[in-house]
C-alpha cells in the first residue's frame, strides 16, 4: 500500500488525475487492493485485463532501450525528458506486475466471474473516457491505436474498441488463466 501511495502521487502530480482513468492505471489500484484483501475477483479481474498489455509494454521497453526504436508503441513517454526520471522509473511496475498477478493467481485461484465483470467494468471505463477531451484519447476512446481515426459515430468507436479488448485481450487471457488456475468462485483467500 505504501507503494500504491507514492505512486498514485508522484502521477497525479505529473500526469494529473484524469490519468487514473486509464484501465491500466485503474487495474494498478485493483490489484493492490486485491493483494491486500487477498480477494480472488479483484486480482483475476486485474489478470485478465492487464497481463497481455504489460507483456506488450514490456516488450516495446525492453526493443527501445536495446535498439533505440518501439516496437509497438506505447512507452515513448519513459524517454521523454520532460516528465521527471523518478516518476518515469516508476511505470516499470510493468516489468513485475505479470509476475506478481500470477503469483498471486496461484495462490487465490483464477475466479471465472472475472471476464464478464472486467468487460463491463470496460465499458463503464471507456465511455468515461469519451467524456474527456479528444487529445487525451484515453483508452482510445477517440482514436484507435493503429490508424488512429475515429472508427465512425462515438457509439460505433467504443463498441468497436470494447470488442477488441475483449476478443483479442480479455477472452484469450481468461481462456489461458482459467486453464492454468482452475478454482470455484471464491471472493477472497489468504495470500500469506
Amino acid at each position: 500500500m505504501a507503494w500504491l501511495l507514492a505512486w498514485g502521487t508522484s502521477y497525479a502530480w505529473v500526469w494529473d488525475w484524469a490519468n487514473f482513468l486509464h484501465l491500466c492505471d485503474l487495474a494498478v489500484i485493483f490489484t493492490c487492493i486485491g493483494l491486500w484483501r487477498g480477494s480472488s475477483l479483484l486480482i483475476s479481474m486485474q489478470a485478465v485485463s492487464s497481463i497481455l498489455p504489460a507483456l506488450f509494454w514490456d516488450a516495446d521497453f525492453a526493443w527501445r532501450l536495446f535498439t533505440e526504436k518501439h516496437l509497438i508503441g506505447g512507452t515513448e513517454y519513459m524517454w521523454d525528458v520532460r516528465f521527471p526520471l523518478g516518476v518515469r522509473l516508476l511505470s516499470l511496475f510493468h516489468v513485475v506486475w505479470p509476475v506478481l498477478l500470477i503469483w498471486a493467481l496461484a495462490r487465490v485461484k483464477y475466479d471465472r466471474r472475472a471476464l464478464p465483470l472486467q468487460t463491463v467494468f470496460a465499458v463503464v471505463v471507456l465511455v468515461l473516457s469519451r467524456c474527456l477531451p479528444p487529445e487525451a484519447n484515453l483508452n482510445f476512446a477517440w482514436r484507435d491505436p493503429f490508424l488512429h481515426r475515429t472508427l465512425g459515430p462515438a457509439w460505433l468507436h467504443l463498441v468497436i474498441t470494447a470488442s477488441t479488448l475483449v476478443v483479442c485481450v480479455y477472452w484469450p487471457t481468461h481462456c489461458l488463466l482459467g486453464r492454468l488456475f482452475p478454482a470455484g468462485t471464491s471472493t477472497s483467500s489468504k495470500l500469506q
